[in-house]
């Protein structure tokens, strides 16, 4: 199933361009690597946005080992977008309220559509205001980072330390009451874009603390030393706030909404936790916290999903009651079950990551026979959602653990 997925990052309408020949003339001439070109490819078959960034942080693992200069190009477009602004009114699906296209300072959702001009009108995504989601820019710092750890090119890190401040800086004005922690809005304000949250949450806050750590690591390793050390006060808080908030003695409550929806495990609550440590970087939560999460996730949102064989359903509630409240919490994500895999891998829990996983392929190759279209999602009822589609690449996660595990 491994090169299986790859299918994807030459089936899923890719563009490469040639050289700096391409539509994209506000880009191009920033490229430090113009002979690389652009490299874009669809969220999905049926969601046409190229580079969709909430789901590339989990399949970036392909192209990252694969392909690292194809990577590297993507994330330069990027950096290149976040001071970018784009004022034009664009009218929400969700709310039918009217937003600015782009702001400056937080990463777009994607860079374009296919009907459009890719690189040039970014953000095709209509659903939600791109501009409130609070995960996009902690995944922009950590991807910047994994990649410098791939490429080693300081020249890299320090072409793209403006737009990570930058980035960082706008993202901290979510924290409204100025305890270190971001909050969500009561609004789908992240990769999952049917499932609201309200203040500090598992998810988001768990991004935002990897972030942290990624730049402490990343001023440090430029000579910053005053900003590292600020960056590692800031953490430290934001980890206080985190463990108070939402540590309830099993797992992280999904947030802090009152009523019994903050109760639900999320098979997606370690995310921050798995994105950093596989950058090397030193764990953002007590290790006794990581493994009783874990276990929690493995006995309700593995084995109590469709008996086992269908990976890691979103949402599950501790009695093993599926949460019903929206679309996606009710679904299996192959591509979030992967990266589950792969924290599990990292914490030592062989057997227990190929258990998650199998479910994945259990489904995909026994029971649904959608080889070379793998979902994005498959809910209780046996639906799926989004074939063809860009997160299950995120196996490459997996074998981005095992790789260390064989190597010591």
């Amino acid at each position: 199933m491994l090169f299986n997925e790859t299918y994807y990052l030459v089936d899923g309408g890719t563009i490469w361009t040639n050289g700096k020949e391409s539509d994209a003339p506000d880009m191009q001439d920033l490229l430090p690597q113009p002979e690389i070109g652009h490299f874009a490819y669809l969220e999905s078959y049926e969601y046409r946005m190229y580079n969709t960034y909430d789901v590339h942080f989990s399949a970036s693992f392909a192209l990252a080992t694969l392909w690292p200069e194809l990577e590297r190009a993507v994330q330069e477009d990027f950096v290149h977008s976040v001071e970018v602004s784009d004022p034009e009114n664009v009218i929400m699906w969700s709310s039918g309220k009217k937003v600015p296209r782009k702001k400056t300072g937080m990463l777009p959702h994607d860079l374009g559509s296919p009907t459009a001009s890719p690189w040039q009108q970014i953000n095709a995504y209509l659903y939600q205001d791109i501009s409130r989601w609070k995960d996009l820019n902690s995944k922009f710092v950590l991807q910047i980072y994994r990649d410098y750890l791939l490429n080693k090119d300081r020249t890299f890190l320090e072409a793209a330390w403006p737009a990570l401040q930058q980035s960082v800086a706008t993202l901290g004005k979510f924290d409204r009451d100025g305890d270190g922690m971001i909050e969500n809005d009561g609004y789908p304000d992240q990769t999952y874009d049917t499932w609201t949250a309200t203040g500090p949450s598992a998810y988001t806050g768990g991004l935002w603390l990897a972030c942290l750590n990624a730049m402490r690591a990343i001023a440090q390793t430029l000579g910053f030393s005053h900003e590292s050390e600020d960056y590692k006060n800031r953490l430290e808080r934001a980890q206080a706030v985190y463990e108070n908030r939402l540590w309830n003695g099993s797992y992280y409550n999904y947030d802090c909404s009152k009523g019994r929806r903050r109760l639900v495990i999320m098979a997606d609550q370690l995310a921050g936790q798995w994105f950093g440590k596989a950058c090397g970087l030193p764990d953002i939560l007590p290790p006794d916290h990581i493994a009783s999460a874990l276990k929690e996730i493995l006995e309700n949102n593995v084995r109590k999903f469709s008996d086992g064989e269908c990976g890691a359903v979103n949402g599950m509630y501790p009695d093993g009651k599926l949460d019903r409240t929206n679309l996606q919490s009710r679904e299996m994500w192959a591509g979030t079950t992967f990266s589950l895999a792969a924290c599990m891998l990292q914490e030592g829990l062989i057997e227990e990551a190929f258990e998650t996983a199998k479910g994945v392929y259990l489904a995909i190759y026994r029971d649904y026979g959608l080889f070379f279209q793998t979902p994005e999602a498959i809910n209780d009822e046996g639906a799926y959602r989004a074939y063809g589609y860009m997160r299950p690449l995120a196996i490459w996660a997996m074998q981005w653990e095992l790789e260390k595990l064989k190597h010591g």
